[in-house]
């Protein structure tokens, strides 16, 4: 081994694990993470950096749909490894400047971190040294209102997110949680929802017989219908 070249160990919360705490200062005061967004579901997701193009039109995508993410109960909150003054002067140019798909003179309401000592990216293993050793990547945690990261999403420093699927990825989670169930691929509010696997034999044969309100294709194979206004009611009640 070449006891000359530097090791570096990325760590990086799990699914499942209480979200890393911090206090930090951002573009809407300071905050303490995730403290004070208990009770909610919160996105944190980090970018490389300011004055960047596709980190411009990802956060005019973002304060597009902010209020969106807000009434399913969800907080946004930002961080790349830039000064708050940055921070403030970029986002000030995207809204008097910076046009993308339609959508111009775009506000930032949510907090975006100042990070230049790197703690915070660090605590949540957002920068990956094969990536950039000063950049985070396109990192995504969805935290639920216990403080618990319940999903996480890479992606590399040239690819921009897809933020209709972050907002999917929101309301299938908060489906699952307030009905029981699992969500297929490419689910969309009104899909069947998949049943978990029946428990024991007898469960099994009932749900085969029909005794069940569920449909079967086999024993571990079965879902049911839950219409897409029993969603929404639920999900973007809270």
């Amino acid at each position: 081994m070449d006891t000359d070249q530097e090791q570096v160990v990325v760590s990086m919360p799990r699914i499942g694990d209480k979200a890393p705490d911090f206090k930090a200062v951002t573009t809407q005061g300071d905050i303490n993470f995730p403290g004070d967004y208990a009770g909610d579901w919160v996105i944190l997701f980090s970018h490389p950096a300011d004055f960047t193009p596709v980190c411009t039109t990802e956060f005019i995508t973002f304060a597009s749909m902010q209020d969106k993410f807000s009434e399913a109960g969800c907080s946004l909150v930002g961080l790349s490894i830039d000064g708050l003054y940055s921070h403030i002067a970029w986002l000030r140019t995207i809204q008097d400047k910076i046009e993308y798909r339609g959508h111009k003179n775009m506000e930032v309401k949510f907090p975006l971190i100042e990070d230049i000592t790197m703690e915070v990216a660090k605590k949540y293993g957002m920068i990956q040294p094969g990536e950039d050793t000063t950049k985070a990547v396109r990192a995504v945690f969805f935290i639920d209102p216990k403080g618990i990261i319940r999903t996480i999403i890479y992606y590399p420093l040239s690819l921009g997110r897809n933020f209709d699927e972050l907002y999917r990825v929101l309301i299938a989670l908060k489906a699952a949680d307030e009905f029981g169930v699992a969500t297929p691929a490419d689910w969309q509010p009104g899909d069947d929802v998949i049943i978990g696997p029946a428990g024991s034999c007898g469960s099994a044969k009932d749900r085969m017989d029909g005794k069940e309100d569920m449909k079967c294709q086999d024993w571990f194979f079965c879902s049911r219908k839950i219409d897409k206004d029993t969603i929404l009611k639920k999900v973007l009640k809270k």
